[in-house]
């Protein structure tokens, strides 16, 4: 699904004397399909967009379109149910979302709540729980018998399970541990060309979006600071520097080599290993290698 916003504005408690502007004129298309990523610091507008995208909130000024539907000040689409039902919200600490008794009512409950027939759901049930990596025997248990990691992957299992066809990831790796955001992060992108979703991540991980991302948004105060691919937006370390982020740890390195030896080495989104032949061949032609 497409997503468009048109010079959308929103204004918590509008009219009133606490009246806060939280973006502004903010304008961008996310082609159906790709993997965008959303980078800012704590007030920069993050969450407010996402609360757009399945209807939480309209604009206070501008549209918003998710596929057919679309979002004003003063309409909404006929049929939210059916909007909510396509966009699929991974919230920071998901697992806080957990209530029912057992891991599998825990994820049957949203496919249940948008009617879909109950032979249906077994299927959902029992496809989703192997492609979060959890193991079938977990389903009878109650999700609070379970570890942090595990109660994760349950409640991340009950988005899904709603077969959305746009996935919002807000900091959904936060509190794992390296390897941990690894697995969920591989996990994740392994269902985005799997299922042709259209996914937004939101992440403070310069390193998730230039793994990941086809297409990086930068917000500030509200406003779109900087877009663009991963290779052309997160390589602009005076850019980056003048709203408090940095460059991916990558980029840093060859920053760092490309002024110790005066050899310039392209960063081109590569793999580790692919950087290291690269250095290495430098290396070699300089006449540095030993």
């Amino acid at each position: 699904m497409d997503i468009t916003f048109n010079h959308v504005s929103y204004i918590y408690q509008k009219n009133t004397p606490f009246a806060h502007k939280a973006i502004a004129d903010l304008s961008f298309y996310i082609p159906s399909g790709t993997f965008t990523a959303v980078i800012g610091h704590t007030g920069s507008g993050k969450s407010t967009l996402i609360q757009h995208l399945n209807g939480l909130v309209r604009p206070s000024e501008g549209e918003v379109t998710i596929g057919k539907y679309r979002l004003t000040n003063d309409e909404k689409p006929d049929n939210m149910k059916m909007l909510r039902n396509l966009v699929g919200v991974v919230f920071q600490y998901p697992e806080h979302q957990l209530f029912e008794e057992t891991v599998k009512k825990d994820i049957a409950f949203g496919p249940k709540n948008f009617n879909v027939p109950e032979d249906e759901i077994e299927n959902r049930v029992r496809d989703i729980t192997t492609e979060v990596g959890l193991p079938e025997e977990l389903l009878g248990r109650s999700p609070f018998e379970l570890s942090g990691g595990q109660m994760r992957r349950v409640a991340i299992a009950g988005v899904l399970a709603t077969k959305p066809k746009v996935l919002v990831l807000d900091e959904p790796t936060a509190g794992l541990d390296p390897r941990g955001q690894h697995e969920m992060m591989d996990m994740f992108y392994d269902m985005h060309q799997r299922q042709a979703l259209t996914t937004i991540l939101v992440t403070h991980s310069m390193e998730d979006a230039v793994k990941y991302a086809d297409n990086v948004i930068i917000l500030n105060d509200g406003t779109k600071y900087m877009e663009g691919k991963p290779e052309d937006v997160l390589t602009q370390r005076e850019a980056l520097h003048n709203v408090q982020l940095d460059v991916p740890e990558m980029v840093q390195f060859i920053n760092a080599f490309s002024e110790k030896f005066e050899q310039k080495v392209p960063f081109r989104r590569q793999s580790e290993a692919e950087l290291a032949r690269e250095i290495r061949q430098v290396l070699k032609g300089a006449g540095k290698d030993e």
